[in-house]
């Protein structure tokens, strides 16, 4: 083994490594080009941006519960190859229309939600995937290498994004990111497992509201990591008003080209590529409870910088500021908390923790996308830029004074 990088001693976890990277960098130029297809190409006020966005998300509200039990019934290699080419397919869509003069808005909604429903079930096989890759002791070196690649997908995606939305189009532009999904199915094809995955007997006894039951409780049920996943909702709905306000605030009330927008969006990626970095660093000289809390705290300071910016200079720099506080808080903070989880949680409750966190948490990011459209619309950007940073000051709280700032690493 490489003492000194551990993880280069087992190939099937670097292919994975290797297709998330390709994925996710496609993933960052979709996240700049939608929603400049709804504002310049469609027209689309604040309220559909805001529907649109939360499209993508719906179906974890929707249906999240289920894909837990779906993916801890059956083996997580077959559900990520299906969902990232049918992926592939299903944002080819876009462009296609987009040629024959036939897309609006209602459709690309529709598409944004098959898409959202392919993501769901892969989303809970992939982060069920890591544990049969590498040891436990490696699960959070692996998901801080894993966090790193999407931190720099995200400083170069954005950026490029604004880039290729102006010189090729917002719709030719999405067709890299479906290439992505197409190129990381073919390369998961290629990833072996330590030991062969074994799908549960089919004449194992199944109840399905006890399974669903399960995951519930093994999520909430402690004193500490129940608090963590709670505000961890809070914190969702807040980032669903902010996300939307960003949007419409920096291109119809700074007047910001895509191309600023996703400068300032790369250097929050920057930001998650630094704190993966120092994400090891963290959980072990502070725990895993307070070098959460830390970050939680981080969020809100970094945002309060965004209703602050003007249309100037200076105001491009605040936003730069504040996505670079808000991708540091990001890249430490998901090593640490993904690692924690999946080193306490076992295998066959793993596709239900994970997915049960994730319906609730894009189940309450979609209602803060779409209160952050209504917000915005009816009471201003800036006005609701700051309920986003007293909602995320409010899940800070909480969480400080819960037993979670007791959690340590256990491994």
């Amino acid at each position: 083994m490489n003492r000194r990088w551990p993880l280069l001693s087992y190939p099937a976890f670097l292919r994975f490594w290797a297709a998330d990277a390709i994925s996710m960098a496609g993933t960052s130029i979709t996240t700049v080009a939608l929603p400049a297809i709804a504002i310049f190409t469609l027209g689309a006020s604040d309220s559909e941006v805001g529907l649109l966005n939360a499209a993508r998300w719906l179906p974890y509200l929707l249906l999240g519960l289920l894909a837990g039990v779906f993916v801890d019934r059956h083996r997580r290699k077959p559900i990520l190859v299906t969902a990232d080419l049918a992926r592939g397919f299903v944002l080819a869509l876009i462009p296609l229309f987009a040629a024959l003069d036939l897309l609006s808005l209602p459709l690309l909604i529709a598409i944004v939600l098959v898409f959202g429903a392919l993501s769901l079930g892969y989303d809970a096989a992939h982060q069920s995937f890591p544990p049969v890759l590498v040891p436990t002791a490696l699960l959070t070196p692996a998901w801080a290498r894993l966090e790193q690649t999407n931190a720099v997908a995200s400083t170069g995606g954005p950026a490029l994004a604004g880039f290729l939305v102006q010189l090729i189009s917002a719709p030719l532009a999405i067709l890299l990111d479906a290439l992505s999904y197409l190129i990381s199915g073919f390369l998961l094809l290629t990833v072996r497992p330590l030991a062969p995955e074994v799908a549960p007997g089919k004449d194992v006894r199944r109840d399905l509201r006890r399974e669903i039951r399960d995951g519930l409780a093994w999520v909430y049920r402690d004193r500490t990591t129940g608090p963590l996943a709670v505000t961890g909702h809070v914190w969702f709905v807040f980032q669903g008003i902010i996300s939307t306000a960003y949007t419409v605030f920096a291109y119809k009330t700074l007047g910001l080209s895509v191309g600023a927008v996703g400068v300032t969006l790369a250097i929050g990626g920057a930001g998650s590529v630094i704190g993966a970095t120092a994400s090891g660093w963290f959980g072990r000289r502070l725990g895993v409870g307070p070098a959460i809390i830390l970050c939680r705290w981080m969020t809100p300071a970094g945002y309060l910088l965004i209703p602050l910016a003007g249309d100037d200079a200076l105001g491009v720099v605040l936003l730069c500021v504040s996505q670079f506080a808000f991708g540091l808080s990001i890249g430490i903070d998901s090593p640490i908390e993904m690692g924690y989880r999946q080193s306490i949680t076992p295998t066959g409750l793993l596709g239900r923790m994970h997915a049960t966190l994730r319906s609730v948490n894009r189940a309450s990011l979609t209602v803060g996308l779409v209160l952050g459209g209504v917000l915005a619309e009816h009471l201003g950007h800036r006005e609701t830029l700051w309920i986003g940073v007293a909602g995320m000051v409010l899940q800070a709280v909480l969480l400080h004074r819960s037993a979670f700032r007791h959690a340590r690493l256990t491994g």
